[in-house]
């Protein structure tokens, strides 16, 4: 059986399911939607258990021509670095399904989000390039829809300010990867044949192409300074596509850069001081800009450039400490991202007003949305005995190992982010009751059950995150000896 092939198409089969659906039938669009992506989930997991933490190697891999003439395949496989990737993605899919229903339209909605989650694993378990600029690409569709048909009162701007940024991106990314594809011997997509061509490219030749290949990555991640399309996309997305979009999208960015520093390593090699200044900007920038928030939506977009900056701080140190943070960060900050947006986007809904100044008093008035921000709030900031603070201790250490006194730039980014975090949460649980928390709902059984997801896997990877930091060990170790082999 070809597992992955059926882990990628199972979100698309619901797509073409809810598409076909009769008019009679579209108040159920939902449970489709969340059957198929429960599916996706089980497989996911069957991929996890029978994934041996202990090779470096590609595995349950699978590949047919697809176009011969151009040297491509649909190849797919999974490593340490990709199956985080695929896994939270599909926990992160069926938690979005569980925060909140379509309202207008809901065949369109769940057809587009089953559209999206397929274009999101093709991206993480694509093995040949060409493939996975075609998945890379099918994403801005769905979430353009999404927005644009679903957002708020910006959201046409703010969807079309999306695409724009990655469509722009995409390009200089497509031009770097045809340049190394041109040099390859072979004239193959596949990422190996296409890894093995870059690494015999000339320093000079490298440096350009990774250029390329960093603001294509970049701007999806985002880095600073290209996250300018993120917090408006951020503010006016659905709350569940925000969870996505915070959770899993931006990890399509992360997750390109680590494979272009896979291929260009001499490239990465020198390019480390300029990464790890562009990480520490990012940070302490992201940081100081989500403090002067008051919209919380705004707030957590800004928080993301923030933490993401930490990813390219971890991937810029090359030493196993540091890229261990960055992969670690990806999951962590995608578990916190969409615990926050999803708890904003459920307090939103019953309140109208994301304004901090508007709250107060949960912990009275709404006990189980208290405690459950109050939580999200404290993991975002690292506390000790969530994800958070393990990926980011790793980030800081391996930066320590590599940069050493820089790192205080970083140190003062966490410091402002715990600054408004703990505003935050005095802001929202305490304090008198004001009109928009007086008489409000508190969770409902499924909201409660996605949010409490979200808080277990938080935890649990923060108490004991050996078996996630097993999974990429052993292939982090790999990466790295290729990459410092290659880039001398």
């Amino acid at each position: 059986m070809k597992i992955l092939s059926c882990l990628l198409w199972t979100p698309l089969a619901g797509a073409l399911v809810l598409a076909l659906l009769p008019p009679r039938l579209h108040r159920h669009a939902c449970s489709v939607a969340l059957g198929f992506s429960g599916l996706g989930l089980l497989w996911t997991l069957a991929v996890a258990i029978r994934f041996d933490t202990a090779s470096p190697d590609i595995q349950f891999g699978e590949a047919l021509p697809w176009n011969p003439g151009m040297g491509s395949f649909y190849a797919l496989g999974v490593d340490g670095f990709s199956l985080p990737m695929v896994l939270l993605s599909a926990f992160l899919c069926l938690i979005a399904l569980l925060a909140g229903r379509s309202g207008a339209r809901p065949r369109g909605y769940y057809t587009a989000f089953l559209s999206l989650e397929f274009g999101l694993l093709g991206v993480f378990i694509a093995r040949d390039w060409a493939l996975f600029y075609v998945f890379w690409e099918l994403t801005l569709i769905p979430l353009f829809f999404l927005i644009d048909q679903w957002g708020g009162k910006r959201r046409h701007s703010a969807s079309l300010n999306f695409v724009l940024y990655t469509m722009g991106g995409s390009v200089f990314m497509l031009i770097g990867l045809l340049v190394v594809y041109t040099s390859s011997a072979e004239h193959s997509t596949l990422m190996d044949s296409m890894q093995a061509a870059g690494r015999e490219l000339p320093r000079a030749s490298q440096i350009v192409i990774f250029l390329g290949l960093l603001i294509g990555f970049g701007v999806k991640m985002p880095v600073f300074p290209l996250h300018g399309w993120l917090p408006l996309a951020h503010v006016e997305a659905p709350s569940p596509i925000s969870i996505l979009l915070s959770g899993a999208l931006l990890k399509m960015g992360a997750y390109g850069l680590i494979r272009a520093c896979g291929m260009l390593p001499e490239a990465a090699v020198v390019m480390q001081p300029w990464l790890a200044a562009i990480a520490l900007v990012g940070i302490v920038y992201g940081a100081l800009l989500a403090w002067r928030q008051s919209d919380l939506k705004a707030m957590i977009a800004y928080s993301s450039v923030s933490h993401m900056g930490f990813v390219l701080l971890g991937l810029a140190t090359l030493n196993p400490v540091g890229l261990t943070g960055a992969v670690m960060q990806m999951t962590a900050h995608g578990l916190v991202a969409a615990a926050l947006f999803l708890l904003v986007g459920l307090l939103y809904e019953r309140s109208h007003t994301r304004e901090i100044g508007d709250y107060g008093a949960l912990g009275l008035t709404a006990p189980r949305f208290a405690a459950f921000t109050t939580l999200a709030l404290l993991a975002s900031m690292g506390l000790p005995g969530s994800a958070s603070f393990v990926a980011e201790l790793h980030a800081m250490l391996g930066g320590f190992q590599r940069f050493g006194a820089w790192m205080l730039a970083a140190s003062f980014g966490v410091l402002v982010g715990g600054a408004y975090a703990l505003r935050s949460v005095s802001a929202l649980v305490t304090g008198p009751v004001r009109p928009a928390t007086s008489g409000l709902e508190d969770m409902r059984p499924a909201e409660l059950a996605g949010a409490a997801c979200l808080a277990a896997a938080i935890v649990s990877l923060g108490v004991a995150p050996a078996a996630m930091l097993e999974l990429s060990r052993v292939s982090i170790g790999h990466y790295l000896a290729a990459v410092h082999r290659e880039s001398f």
